[in-house]
C-alpha cells in the first residue's frame, strides 16, 4: 500500500505565525493588490445583507454583523440570496466602500457577476480552503492575474502595512 498523498487533495497545512504560505486558484477578475484579511465563515447576502453606503454587513445574524469590509481582502464561502447581490456590491464601488479584493470558495453567477461589477481582483476555485487557512488580520497578497494568494499570518502586536 502506497503512503504517497494525492497532490490534488492537499491537506491544509498547520498555521505557523509569521511564516507565509500560498494558495492557488483561478483568477476571476484580474489585478494585483495586498491588504488585511477579513474572513467570514458564512455566505454573504448582498440585498439586505450589506449597507453599500457604509461598507458594512448589516445582516443581524451574520458573524460579521456591523463589521466594515471597506478596503479589506474579503474572504468568504460565496454569495447567498437574490440576483440583486451584484448590484449591491457594484454600489460599494460607486460609493467608495468596496473591498480591496475578493476570495470566495463557491462560484456562482451571483458571486462572479458581483466581483466583475465591483472591479476588484478576485480569485476562486482554490486548491485549499482559504476560509479555514486565513484569519482576519492576516496580510494577504492577491495576484488574480496568475491566481496566486500569498498569506502572511498576523503576528500578535505587529501591524502590516502596504
Amino acid at each position: 500500500m502506497s503512503t504517497q498523498t494525492d497532490p490534488s487533495r492537499q491537506q491544509n497545512p498547520p498555521r505557523q505565525t509569521g511564516q507565509s504560505f500560498q494558495i492557488r486558484g483561478r483568477g476571476i477578475v484580474p489585478g494585483r493588490t495586498a491588504g488585511e484579511a477579513l474572513v467570514s465563515h458564512e455566505t454573504i447576502s448582498g440585498w439586505g445583507g450589506i449597507d453599500p453606503a457604509r461598507g458594512i454587513i448589516i445582516e443581524s445574524r451574520h458573524e460579521l454583523f456591523e463589521v466594515c469590509f471597506t478596503d479589506k481582502i474579503l474572504i468568504f464561502p460565496g454569495a447567498k440570496g437574490s440576483s440583486g447581490w451584484s448590484g449591491f456590491f457594484q454600489s460599494t464601488r460607486l460609493m467608495g466602500t468596496a473591498p480591496r479584493a475578493m476570495i470566495f470558495t463557491a462560484m456562482s453567477t451571483k458571486s462572479v457577476l458581483g466581483a466583475v461589477v465591483t472591479r476588484v481582483p478576485t480569485i476562486s476555485e482554490l486548491d485549499r480552503d482559504p476560509v479555514e487557512l486565513i484569519q482576519t488580520g492576516d496580510w494577504v497578497d492577491v495576484d488574480a492575474d496568475s491566481g496566486v494568494i500569498t498569506v502572511t499570518p498576523r503576528t500578535e502586536g505587529v501591524s502590516h502595512r502596504a
